[in-house]
């Protein structure tokens, strides 16, 4: 009975330790069509990168918390136990007296507090908050970063989603070629060569789609990782390349860029950050007073009129302490040529991001019109292609062109469907990377 109890208990313990990995991944599966805003909000929510960099923030806010200490009282409880041999002593009309005992016994409660430093705290304080502040600017850095790459993988999928699907109805037309071809060589009306060459190309459409469907999986497990979902779910993605064809401008543009960029904000406060360094690093030779008070028990007094060193007795100490470096190892002049030397560059650091967010709002927007206009020859291109395809068909079937010439002909109209896919699929990525250069953080 006892056996069967055990192996009752065993069984419920397996089968809940086999449910707890579903509930865990039904918790990110998604329930229905997946928008790119929806996508973006499960990366904010779930990717390890976010939670790193708001563990960041709250690290950051903790140091912030230590950096005040100094302006508190340090409070702790000592307790000690020595014995000394020999002792002083003395001799008395041959009695002996002794001035300590030979067992110490002390308990105390010890209080120390700065009182005043020259503002040497106040700087670490302002250190630790530009440190949060920092942080905080991290954190939104990281968001915008993962937001986009998150754009970038749900658009490459969408993209290579539908070039699979181009390249199924170029391999289509294809087969139909072929078998076209191959009737015409039963009736001795085509080579072996025409039939040959309809295969190549066949071939090597079909190893063009293979390669599409290989990257399509490959964004689709980078797509997973990003938004925490789980391996086993499918994807259903609801999107298509949308863009702006007008109404930009590089001087709105590099402004919005300037005010809104993270990066900027980050250097700032670098260089701010830096400046308190320096400060702090200018007040380490200045003294330090310290006020200091104790309470405890502990033997060895000779107190009138009955002394008895071993006798444990209550006891108090209070005082104020000037604290003066004098010789630090050079450690204060290393300091400050430390903290000079991070300030100067913390304001390089400032003027280059500042140059590099012009540079990418400039490079951004030239990229995006040059894709706007492929867009519009790319379609115009998909239109002739198509046109062109079914007069060689037509012409194929009659008589009037050879198969190499009807295979020229789906094989352009394939290309330019690639082509104008691949346009509005830039069009769509630069105009991310314009938003994302002028300072959006994809928040929506």
């Amino acid at each position: 009975m006892k056996r069967n109890r055990q192996a009752t208990i065993l069984l419920a313990a397996a089968l809940f330790a086999v449910r707890l990995p579903a509930t865990a991944c039904a918790a990110h599966a998604p329930s229905g069509p997946i928008t790119v805003e929806e996508a973006i909000r499960l990366t904010r929510e779930t990717n390890p990168k976010m939670k790193q960099a708001a563990e960041g923030v709250n690290a950051a806010e903790a140091r912030v918390t230590e950096s005040r200490s100094e302006f508190f009282p340090q409070v702790r409880i000592t307790a000690g136990y020595r014995h000394i041999d020999p002792v002083s002593e003395m001799d008395f009309g041959g009695t002996t007296m002794k001035f300590m005992p030979n067992d110490n016994y002390d308990a105390k409660v010890k209080a120390e507090m700065m009182l005043f430093d020259f503002g040497r705290t106040a700087n670490r304080v302002d250190i630790a908050k530009s440190g949060k502040k920092s942080a905080g600017y991290e954190l939104e850095m990281t968001g915008r970063e993962l937001s986009y790459s998150t754009v970038r993988t749900f658009y490459g999928i969408i993209f290579l989603t539908e070039a699979v699907r181009v390249q199924e109805r170029e391999i289509a037309a294809l087969r139909k070629s072929l078998d076209y071809a191959r009737k015409l060589y039963n009736e001795g009306a085509a080579t072996k060569f025409d039939v040959l060459s309809i295969e190549v190309r066949v071939s090597a459409a079909q190893n063009r789609k293979t390669d599409l469907e290989t990257d399509l999986r490959n964004n689709e497990i980078s797509f997973r990782r990003l938004t925490g979902i789980a391996p086993g779910s499918p994807l259903d993605l609801k999107g298509e390349f949308t863009f702006s064809p007008s109404g930009y401008e590089l001087e709105t543009l590099t402004a919005s860029a300037l005010e809104q960029r993270v990066e900027l904000e980050l250097a700032k406060e670098n260089e701010l950050t830096a400046k308190y360094k320096k400060s702090l690093a200018a007040k380490e030779g200045m003294p330090r007073i310290v006020g200091t008070a104790a309470f405890g028990y502990t033997n060895g007094y000779l107190i009138p009129p009955a002394p008895d060193i071993s006798e444990i007795r209550r006891n108090y100490a209070a005082g104020v302490e000037l604290q003066l470096p004098i010789f630090t190892g050079f450690r204060t002049s290393a300091q400050n040529r430390e903290a000079k030397a991070m300030m100067l560059a913390a304001e390089q650091q400032r003027i280059d991001t500042e140059q590099g967010v012009r540079e990418e709002v400039e490079r951004s927007l030239n990229s995006l019109k040059a894709s706007i206009g492929k867009t519009g020859s790319t379609d115009l291109q998909v239109s002739q292609a198509k046109l062109a395809a079914e007069h060689a068909r037509i012409r194929y079937q009659n008589g009037l062109a050879t198969p190499l010439d009807l295979l020229d002909s789906e094989a352009a109209l394939a290309e330019a469907e690639l082509g104008h896919l691949q346009a509005l699929y830039e069009c769509t990525m630069n105009s991310y990377a314009l938003r994302r250069a002028s300072g959006d953080q994809f928040m929506q």
